[in-house]
């Protein structure tokens, strides 16, 4: 397995977190894969009290928010509020947020899902300081899952494309995941946006001749590969850990191992309060509690990078792994940026807005290769 050091402010060290939950959907309060409702993550039963909170997410933190909500509900703040889950594709969930399933706090895998509620008046524009660290609770980098022993010699982006390797990662046209996914051998390609075409010719031949099978979610796309499909899964960090720690209760056919490329990609999965919720200050409440160093701990013990500097120096040693470069939105977004002011009204575009505009959107080059190939919903 690869090793690699970490210098970027989740500090050094990549996990080995935890069993592998059952990829899923999940509806508002029920679970779509039957054995018991998402209302009692590790038997206990979240959906009592006299007040409530409805979480929407993206498929992949399921594992941490399980250990995170009951934390809460033991805090004074948390006593007495009951939640209901819903789990899916981030940009799924975005929209279904968008068409007013409830909510009172969301939390995606890219914050485009979470501007497209601003942009339907149901988040409110200064979302992003109202919590710490962009209200950024947890974070992952992008790596990649291969079989026990590594068959294929998987170490960096360039195997990826050998003859022969089948890559499994989720479709772009419904799953944040997948974006951050692409955004690393992208970013490495193209030196952060400065080669973009380079960048550009190894998404096409990845996607043309290696992606074999695009999940709908992050969550599926790892049941998928946990199925035995694919060579290679281009993963979050956290699920890697997951996978890694299912081995000891696995047989050796469907054991897994991960590799952290030297250069990757820094995750960041933002949360926010709904301004039509029904009970704003427990909504609030809560989204201040995943900022503490309780639930920073559980995030780190679920395989999640946490932010807060004491957590992330504490439980470094739980990320092993070297990377020599992690790029992030916010780099990529300047690169790519650059130049769209007389587009703009007389500002560049940045981050998620440059790398979308640029890369996923409608008229997105990234969006154009999986066009082309038949293979973007």
């Amino acid at each position: 397995m690869t090793t690699n050091s970490f210098r970027r402010p989740w500090g050094s060290r990549a996990a080995r977190a935890a069993t592998v939950v059952v990829a899923c959907s999940v509806t508002v309060g029920v679970t779509a894969c039957g054995g018991g409702s998402t209302d009692e993550p590790g038997g206990q039963n979240i959906s009592s009290g006299n007040r409530h909170i409805n979480l929407v997410a993206y498929a992949v933190p399921k594992p941490g928010f399980d250990q995170v909500i009951p934390a809460f509900r033991a805090t004074p703040q948390g006593d007495g509020i009951g939640f209901s889950q819903s789990y899916g594709a981030s940009g799924d969930q975005s929209r279904k947020v968008a068409r007013r399933v409830p909510a009172d706090v969301v939390n995606f895998s890219v914050e485009p899902d979470i501007t497209r509620l601003v942009k339907e008046g149901i988040i409110d524009v200064d979302w992003k300081s109202r919590a710490p660290n962009n209200s950024t609770p947890f974070g992952s980098v992008v790596v990649l899952v291969v079989r026990k022993g590594n068959p294929k010699n998987v170490r960096d982006w360039d195997d990826l494309l050998k003859p022969g390797v089948q890559v499994v990662t989720p479709n772009p046209g419904s799953s944040g995941s997948a974006k951050w996914n692409l955004l690393a051998p992208f970013a490495t390609k193209s030196d952060g946006g400065r080669n973009v075409r380079a960048g550009l010719d190894y998404v096409a031949e990845l996607v043309r001749d290696h992606i074999t099978v695009q999940p709908k979610s992050g969550r599926e796309a790892t049941t998928a590969f946990e199925q035995g499909q694919g060579d290679v899964l281009i993963s979050y960090e956290n699920e890697a850990i997951m996978l890694d720690r299912a081995n000891a209760t696995t047989s050796r056919a469907h054991q897994v191992e991960y590799v952290v490329p030297p250069q990757t990609f820094k995750i960041e999965n933002p949360v926010a309060v709904v301004n039509t919720s029904t009970d704003k200050v427990a909504a609030r409440s809560f989204v201040d509690f995943l900022f503490t160093p309780r639930a920073q701990r559980l995030w780190a013990q679920t395989g999640f990078r946490p932010v807060v500097p004491e957590v992330v120096a504490e439980t470094a040693h739980s990320f092993p792994g070297r990377i020599d470069r992690l790029w992030t939105i916010a780099e990529l977004g300047k690169v790519l940026g650059a130049g769209t002011a007389a587009k703009n009204d007389g500002t560049d575009l940045a981050g998620w807005q440059a790398v979308d505009a640029k890369l996923f959107g409608a008229k997105g080059a990234i969006t154009k290769i999986y066009n082309s190939t038949g293979g973007h919903s």
